[in-house]
């Protein structure tokens, strides 16, 4: 893959942010370019960070309350008319309350609305398993015309809503609570659909999302240790998925891992598969939420009970390792 991106992210972060903080920078750029673009929210607009185009563009802004199902329809009707609509709200509840509406509304109509899922995956932490976005994907990336985006960091996710606006097209971004570490920069390369390989190496593919790219990242460098060399790749983009990336990394690995704070029934992981199965058959471990709730904790000490911090990623590749394809 000549033009793959292969950059080297591995130095320490100067900064930790959550990930929505590139939702509130992206935002007021695109809005400050384009008097065509809103903002809607439902009642959390501080907590999403929908608030800083509020507070830049409150004549663009609509606050609907809590009512997730309104503020799709809402932002069906603003798009129809030739704007760019951008939807923040907790992923839990858009697109989950509001899935009807998304798929007939927005989606069948192709017009450009743009959902900012915050408060995704287990890192949301305290407020327990009836916040915790763990199904978002999978009931996204069947829809037609939606793209599904799961970026990595803060600078990510400014790009990924970027990309989505200039795409106009429908659009779901998945971002996090906690603050996590910022390794990307303003010149690492962001094409949607197109995945970031941030790591080389011929034992074992990880394919990994949001957070959870840089606690693959660290998993990596404790098994470069053993003697276990690992590539790792950023999926930002589920949908449309890189084939090619996939393709290419089952032939020169033998093996694939997917890592991802979601349901391992739908996301990342079963994107993957059925491009493998497509494709190149090739086995592939699946790890992430298995089919359980998470439950209330700090970020860290979630990601440790369900071994997705660096430590329990290293273990999953270290025991998915005799499946390889030899």
């Amino acid at each position: 893959m000549e033009d793959m991106h292969l950059i080297d992210p591995l130095f320490e972060p100067a900064e930790l942010k959550p990930s929505r903080d590139g939702f509130a920078s992206a935002s007021v750029e695109i809005g400050e370019k384009d008097q065509n673009v809103w903002v809607l929210t439902a009642d959390v607009s501080g907590s999403t960070r929908a608030n800083f185009f509020e507070r830049k563009f409150p004549e663009r802004f609509v606050q609907v309350g809590v009512a997730e199902q309104n503020m799709a329809g809402v932002a069906a009707g603003i798009a129809s008319e030739g704007k760019t609509a951008f939807v923040s709200a907790y992923g839990v509840f858009s697109p989950g309350r509001n899935w009807d509406q998304i798929r007939v509304s927005i989606c069948y109509n192709d017009v450009p609305v743009i959902f900012h899922g915050s408060h995704t995956g287990i890192t949301v932490g305290p407020d327990g398993a009836s916040h915790q976005a763990l199904e978002d994907i999978a009931i996204t990336r069947p829809i037609p015309n939606m793209q599904v985006l799961a970026p990595a960091d803060a600078e990510e996710v400014r790009k990924a809503f970027w990309a989505a606006y200039e795409s106009k097209r429908p659009t779901y971004i998945r971002t996090s609570r906690e603050k996590m570490p910022v390794f990307t920069t303003e010149n690492t390369p962001f094409t949607l659909g197109k995945a970031n390989v941030y790591r080389e190496g011929n034992d074992v593919a990880i394919f990994a999302i949001g957070p959870l790219v840089y606690e693959s990242l660290k998993a990596a460098r404790e098994l470069e240790k053993e003697n276990i060399f690992c590539a790792v790749i950023d999926m930002h983009t589920i949908k449309p998925i890189d084939k090619e990336a996939i393709i290419h990394w089952a032939e020169k690995t033998g093996l694939l891992v997917s890592i991802e704070d979601h349901q391992i029934n739908g996301g990342l992981g079963s994107a993957i598969a059925e491009v493998l199965a497509e494709n190149l058959p090739t086995p592939l471990k699946r790890h992430g939420m298995l089919d359980v709730f998470g439950e209330s904790g700090t970020a860290s000490d979630l990601l440790k009970k369900y071994s997705l911090d660096a430590e329990g990623i290293k273990k999953t590749i270290k025991e998915a390792l005799p499946m390889k394809k030899r």
